[in-house]
């Protein structure tokens, strides 16, 4: 799951001529915590909140 998402938001970013920190500054989190999230190193209740603000953003 993890590597699928990881690669759904890369496209994504990538397509809409984003980065990475400004999808974070969009959600309110730190860029690092967002790789972590994306990444699956980082995946509590809070995450998983964050995730679902991610693929409503980025229409994943």
């Amino acid at each position: 799951m993890q590597e699928e998402l990881a690669l759904k938001v890369r496209s994504e970013l990538f397509k809409r001529k984003m980065s990475q920190k400004e999808l974070a500054s969009m959600i309110g989190i730190s860029s690092v915590y967002l790789s972590d999230i994306i990444h699956g190193r980082k995946n509590g209740p809070k995450a998983q909140e964050h995730i679902k603000h991610i693929c409503k953003i980025l229409n994943i």
